[in-house]
């Protein structure tokens, strides 16, 4: 055992004396030594109940014979994070939460690992450290938050950043905003649409590192609790039978992923994160694969807030499961890779039917013919741009209008909500890159502003910061190369005409190339607006969205 390490021999008997002093027995210094990762806090809604599930995972690794050790992994909250400088810290957690959990298991030399997350950038952290610790780890998340209702209709946490729109042009009143405000986020777990931290819970189980239901069973049922006393069991059987991250997470494996992330109608972040966890795994995820898959993927759900299903409703109708079986029927998934059931995807998913058409559409009766998300490129996003194509309405596909340009995110949120944004505009939010922010911040605020103003169906957003899953419309992110290292986009001035055509996957600035290049040779880098601490070590060290964000040396051979 890699814990051996830690408690056998003569030389290990200061070790031992440690192990002593933290009440364990001999017979258990004898067992394997299972790290639990535990990322509860008492700030973020998603992750208030994973004392909880910690509890059941522990008594499950007990049961099948480890030693269960919990350490803890830091969380944000993207939507208290949301909207002022807090949100430069959402992202840039991921590397901290991956490097961290490495620190602790090759420090303690934990045998195997269980892994628990729920929120946005803790779950692809953690499958990060998966990636790269390389010993035999299971997942199992929060769950999801059940839906909210105001005034008779299902509501989630996208509505509420809306309704903050809506009241700001009139249509909704005091008592309105607040009967929002205390009804749509009415339980623990992650937030009820399909969002960043669903999303990457359900393609936690795609990838093969979760058990059924890691992605859809609310976290406040008590079948939640039984699946984490499960995967408690289950780490056991992997640690056994020495069944990898990487055998799990192979380049098939990340494919698998692409594909449900196209039917599900997932969100952009996930366009960030495989490709980063992929690179951690020794796999090369170039995000213009993502075209190709989408083009052969139709997209079977509009989950909120696309449309008007929830988390709750796809755990119904059969959850991820049901989703990759139905896929299955026209071979679009790898069935021969293995996953942490100890059974290959195909054994899993034999059988698992959808339980509600509506929810899960059929193969033959599909939102599209294409998958949820696009790559759009063009002499804006040389290398690209993702929109959330599944909840964009069919007015906004394609639209030329005029660039409204923002160096800020809060410049452009007062424009919004100070009704200066008129229907056609293009809003283009820039420096909010991985460098330029730096931290890459999401645009839920903008977005939200721009539909509860209305202008949901007339206006697009462009940026080279991110989006929430929360966040729908037109709206385009992860420009690369971003602004803050002279990307086209930098060179964007008031009422250039831009071409957006979503379906022909084209991002263009009507800009004359002569004039483009006048402009960048006036061009100069922005002073970096935070010199000191994490994020400044981050801005130096991060490289463009369309690489997933992924932190190398400067100056390195991969750079």
């Amino acid at each position: 055992m890699k814990s051996d390490a830690v408690k056998k021999g003569v030389q290990q008997a200061p070790h031992r004396s440690l192990f002593n002093a933290l009440g364990l027995s001999a017979e258990e210094m004898r067992r394997p030594l299972i790290g639990i990762v535990n990322s509860y806090n008492e700030i973020v809604p998603g992750h208030m109940n994973l004392d909880k599930i910690t509890q059941a995972v522990k008594m499950g690794v007990a049961m099948a014979g480890g030693v269960p050790r919990e350490f803890p992994a830091i969380a944000v909250c993207d939507g208290i994070a949301m909207g002022h400088e807090g949100m430069k810290y959402s992202l840039v957690t991921r590397d901290l939460i991956a490097d961290s959990t490495e620190a602790m298991a090759r420090a303690h030399q934990f045998d195997a690992l269980v892994m628990i997350p729920n929120c946005d950038k803790n779950v692809p952290g953690l499958l990060m450290a998966a990636a790269r610790l390389n010993i035999p780890t299971i997942f199992v998340s929060g769950g999801p938050m059940l839906a909210g209702h105001v005034n008779g209709r299902k509501r989630s946490l996208s509505s509420m950043f809306e309704a903050v729109g809506e009241h700001a042009a009139g249509k909704l009143s005091d008592s309105g905003l607040t009967q929002f405000e205390n009804d749509v986020c009415p339980t623990c777990g992650s937030c009820s649409g399909m969002y960043t931290a669903n999303s990457m819970n359900c393609l936690t189980e795609v990838l093969g590192m979760g058990l059924r239901g890691n992605g859809t069973i609310p976290a406040v049922y008590s079948a939640r609790i039984r699946l984490a006393k499960e995967a408690g069991m289950q780490i056991m059987k992997l640690l056994e039978q020495n069944i990898r991250p990487r055998d799990i997470m192979t380049e098939k494996a990340f494919m698998n992923a692409l594909t449900v992330d196209m039917a599900l109608g997932c969100s952009t972040n996930s366009m960030l994160h495989l490709p980063a966890i992929a690179h951690e795994a020794g796999v090369e995820l170039n995000v213009d694969i993502a075209n190709e898959v989408s083009a052969r993927t139709p997209n079977l759900c509009h989950l909120a807030p696309a449309g008007p299903t929830y988390m709750e409703d796809l755990n119904e109708a059969g959850g991820v499961y049901a989703v990759m079986n139905e896929l299955s029927q026209k071979n679009l998934l790898n069935l021969d890779c293995m996953t942490v059931t100890g059974h290959t995807v195909g054994e899993n998913i034999a059988g698992c039917e959808v339980r509600d058409p509506e929810v899960i559409r059929p193969l033959d009766n599909p939102y599209s013919q294409t998958g949820g998300l696009a790559a759009l490129k063009g002499n804006l996003a040389p290398d690209s741009g993702i929109v959330k194509r599944s909840a964009v309405v069919p007015e906004m596909m394609v639209h030329d209008g005029p660039a409204r340009v923002f160096d800020c995110e809060e410049d452009a949120i007062e424009a919004i909500l100070g009704g200066k944004i008129n229907p056609g505009d293009v809003v283009v939010i820039r420096y909010e890159g991985p460098k330029g922010g730096p931290g890459m911040r999401e645009m839920l605020n903008p977005t939200s502003a721009i539909a509860g103003m209305g202008l949901g169906s007339s206006v697009a957003l462009i940026t080279d910061g991110r989006f929430s899953g929360a966040s729908r419309g037109a709206s385009i992110g992860h420009v690369s190369p971003e602004a803050a290292v002279g990307g086209p986009i930098a060179l964007v001035e008031e009422g250039d005409m831009i071409h957006i055509d979503i379906p022909g996957l084209k991002l263009e600035l009507k800009v004359d190339d002569e004039e483009l290049a006048r402009r960048r040779a006036a061009w100069k880098p922005r002073k970096p607006k935070i010199t000191t601490g994490y994020l400044a070590r981050y801005a130096a060290m991060v490289t463009s969205g369309n690489r997933g964000a992924v932190l190398e040396i400067p100056g390195s051979s991969e750079e």
